[in-house]
């Protein structure tokens, strides 16, 4: 078996046909002297870059960890958005309906006693109050399906009772303006 040394020896005459292109002898001494002198060649940003978001990434993972395991104050609550994906569909639709009536209620145009407002206002929390206590309970036993059944419950009482007002309201609204007008047809 011939070794590499053998090979290029005997086809010497097949290396020997091309020269390098004119001047490649100076460029190779100057690039060779430059490098022994300590002079620096220019190098890319990329690395570095690279390095400094690594980095970044690992402080940030590090940080949100720190803060998930350490730090953060641990809730007594629980909704039904953490038992499981369908009770956090049930849950969002909800509190979508029930914000829509609240901004109903607290409109101007609906309520205009500032008494009845803060009533409703009143109501509302102690609503609230009923369903924060639901919550704490659901944390101490969140498998109980009980706990979850009285939790939609009162997101659906909750809503109709909020649907009640708002049409009462209306009602009332629309008398005021059906008597404002009977009274501006008698003038």
């Amino acid at each position: 078996m011939k070794t590499i040394e053998d090979i290029i020896r005997d086809n010497a005459n097949l290396f020997d046909s091309n020269e390098p292109p004119e001047g490649h002898f100076e460029r190779f001494s100057k690039k060779l002297a430059a490098k022994s002198q300590g002079g620096k060649i220019k190098k890319s940003i990329v690395p570095y870059l690279l390095k400094a978001a690594a980095v970044t990434l690992l402080v940030t993972l590090s940080s949100l960890w720190t803060w998930e395991h350490f730090l953060r104050p641990s809730s007594s609550r629980m909704t039904l958005g953490d038992v499981s994906p369908q009770y956090r569909e049930v849950e969002n639709y909800y509190i979508y309906r029930v914000n829509l009536l609240e901004n109903k209620i607290r409109s101007a145009d609906i309520v205009s006693n500032a008494e009845h407002a803060g009533m409703l206002e009143s109501e509302i929390k102690s609503m609230d109050s009923v369903y924060v206590q639901l919550q704490k309970e659901l944390k101490t036993n969140p498998e109980d399906e009980r706990i979850i059944s009285a939790m939609i419950e009162h997101y659906q009482t909750k809503l109709e009772v909020m649907t009640y007002i708002v049409n009462q309201l209306q009602s009332l609204r629309n008398e005021n303006q059906n008597t404002g007008k009977n009274e501006n047809s008698e003038i």
